[in-house]
């Protein structure tokens, strides 16, 4: 696999079933099974509401591709965008460029109730 940047989908769970939640351009390692963000590492694991943990803090997140749907989340929760994905994310994934600027949203998680 390649160092090359994705937009990915992170989400906090290590304190509750809804946590915070971002999307980012993050690196995949060459061999596929840990993903670097702003200076962190996150390890694969096998888990329903999480499938990675952080290498040094072990905390679990849900890491995943973004939506075209905008239904990233597992459950609902508010969406921060980084400020250097938030074109890429809202043109190219989303397809609503009016939007582009546009820091945050609400996600509609598929196991909302």
């Amino acid at each position: 696999m390649s160092k090359e940047r994705q937009l990915m989908y992170i989400e906090f769970k290590g304190e509750d079933i809804v946590g915070p939640a971002r999307i980012v351009w993050v690196t995949f390692s060459k061999s596929g099974k840990s993903i670097d963000y702003n200076g962190r590492r996150f390890g694969k694991i096998s888990g329903f509401k999480s499938n990675y943990r952080d290498t040094e803090t072990h905390e679990e997140y849900w890491i995943s591709g973004c939506k075209k749907d905008g239904t990233d989340a597992l459950y609902s929760t508010t969406v921060e965008i980084d400020p250097d994905a938030r074109e890429e994310y809202w043109v190219n994934i989303r397809k609503l460029p009016k939007k582009k600027t546009q820091a945050s949203f609400k996600c509609v998680g598929k196991y909302s109730k």
